[in-house]
């Protein structure tokens, strides 16, 4: 679904990522974790069209997307749930959801995808005329994902929905994001948590200092000395 060679970013003059290569097949969720600064973001950003490439290519079912603009991204199915919670404070619950549905190709379905929200986060459709700014982070977060769904994705890149969560809230959003694929939503997964990320992924990355320096099956990464030592405190 997603095959990306040899990318190249730099901010200004200073490089981020190097000669990077990954890939997403349909129905996967893939991990990418590393530490704060590895490069993560980074990659989520390009591929989504908020950052451009200087070298390298990404190609999205059969086709380069990395000359495109963001709005053009999320039209061919890829929606991007950044880090950091970016609510509308002062919209409501449901008006934030429409939000994610602005394009016309989404625009049509809209009230079955605010029902499908509400499936999956219950309280969203319990505060929906509520201000997004009064729910808790936990709540916020479970609102930004379903604000992606939004755009009936093909693949959705979600970074780091772990960052300040409570264990039980924390556990509760990845029980959700793995029921994606059955639902036909492919998943590419920014985490610094790479244990939470790589029990529920079928294949993971390792990125450090803007490179993969591992890859592979997640419950092989799961079981690898260096990710325990540097990720996972094993």
């Amino acid at each position: 679904m997603l095959s990306i060679k040899r990318l190249n970013v730099s901010y200004g003059v200073i490089p981020v990522l190097h000669d990077l290569d990954l890939e997403v097949r349909k129905g996967e969720i893939v991990a990418l974790v590393g530490s704060n600064g590895a490069g993560k973001t980074t990659l989520l950003n390009t591929i989504s069209g908020l950052l451009q490439a200087s070298r390298g290519e990404i190609v999205f079912e059969g086709s380069r997307i990395d000359q495109l603009a963001p709005h053009r991204i999320v039209s061919v199915g890829i929606s991007h749930i950044p880090e950091g919670r970016k609510i509308f404070p002062y919209l409501s619950v449901r008006e934030n959801l429409l939000m994610g549905a602005c394009q016309r190709k989404a625009w049509g379905g809209r009230q079955e995808m605010i029902h499908k929200a509400a499936e999956l986060f219950p309280i969203l459709g319990e505060r929906a005329n509520q201000r997004a700014s009064l729910m808790s982070g936990g709540e916020q977060q479970m609102l930004v994902i379903a604000r992606g769904l939004m755009s009936r994705p093909k693949l959705l890149l979600i970074d780091e929905p772990s960052l300040g969560l409570s264990p039980v809230i924390m556990a509760r959003i990845y029980e959700t994001i793995q029921t994606f694929p059955r639902i036909g939503i492919t998943v590419l997964l920014s985490e610094q948590n790479a244990q939470a990320a790589l029990e529920i992924a079928s294949r993971g990355y390792v990125v450090q200092d803007g490179h993969v320096v591992m890859e592979g099956p997640a419950g092989g990464l799961l079981q690898s000395e260096m990710v325990k030592k540097a990720y996972i405190g094993g």
